[in-house]
């Protein structure tokens, strides 16, 4: 099976081409700028037929959440006529799509976890660029399986504890918010839960499989025991460690409104599926021993 992904830098991108490696009979091609541009619609089609593949996995996106505040123009352009170009070619090249969306989706007024139903409000540009995409993906082609997730981490690329860590190595103390509560989300788990469905994605063209899902990380916390637990793992694995201390949202205000719980439910995709998401504290510590493995080799 041949997997064409846009977006060749980010972390499910490369999470998907590490993880395919370990599957005999699974290739993932990553295609993006200049190849592939979101902002250029008329290279999108030719792109992705060139891969010629069996499933596309619409990654790419416009993930500066703050910056989207002064750039909306920029951020509906990609996440959402981007991604709607993106699954019309999928249409054209009848091939199934998997769409990567986002927990910020909603305002984060519900105090427990959400679910498929329940009604997006995003709080900013981000999260309205993103939910546009949505229904421009659900539009384009009957065949799709859009994936809500969100506090994505890895090995690669830019994310939260990559961010802690190098804090760490420059400050013995670090103020992170403590009102803000979500599923912290392996790129390297996700990318075994697309791989492992991809094939019952192939095999129907009117699977019932089809629709919208919430796939994050199992557990909920705050950012700044997301922190603190990455600090922890950090230490026993003999790399950088810091003292967290609990601030409020409004004691670091950013251009972008935030949502207080963004934490998502992830049971329909259990049942549809049979499978789950690992507890997160297990992939944040796995992740954590691979930065400090790498930071370590570098050093020597």
């Amino acid at each position: 099976m041949r997997i064409a992904v846009t977006g060749c830098e980010g972390q499910l991108a490369l999470g998907l081409v590490e993880r395919s490696h370990r599957r005999s009979g699974m290739e993932v091609v990553t295609i993006g700028r200049p190849h592939l541009d979101l902002t250029e619609p008329a290279t999108i089609l030719p792109a992705i037929e060139r891969c010629r593949p069996d499933l596309v996995v619409s990654a790419a996106a416009y993930t500066a959440v703050d910056q989207a505040e002064s750039e909306p123009e920029a951020a509906f352009a990609v996440n959402a006529f981007g991604a709607g170009a993106v699954a019309e070619a999928a249409a054209c090249l009848e091939v199934p799509i998997v769409h990567i969306s986002t927990d910020y989706v909603f305002d984060g007024s519900k105090p427990r976890s959400y679910a498929e139903g329940d009604t997006p409000a995003p709080l900013s540009v981000y999260g309205a660029s993103k939910l546009a995409g949505e229904s421009a993906v659900a539009e384009a082609t009957p065949r799709h399986l859009i994936l809500r997730t969100g506090w994505v981490y890895s090995p690669f690329g830019k994310n939260f504890v990559k961010t802690i860590l190098r804090l760490a190595e420059e400050r013995e103390d670090i103020a992170v918010v403590a009102d803000q509560r979500g599923n912290p989300s392996s790129a390297i788990d996700l990318a075994d839960a697309i791989l492992d469905i991809s094939a019952r994605l192939t095999k129907s063209r009117q699977d019932a499989a089809f629709g919208l899902y919430h796939l994050a990380g199992s557990g909920v916390v705050s950012r700044a025991d997301f922190a603190r637990h990455a600090l922890a793992a950090s230490r026993a694995a003999g790399g950088p460690w810091a003292h967290v201390r609990d601030i409020a949202t409004g004691g670091f205000p950013t251009p972008a409104s935030r949502p207080a719980n963004s934490s998502l439910s992830s049971a329909k995709f259990n049942a549809t599926f049979g499978q789950a998401m690992p507890a997160w504290q297990g992939s944040v510590e796995r992740t954590v021993r691979r930065l400090v493995e790498s930071i370590s080799s570098e050093t020597s």
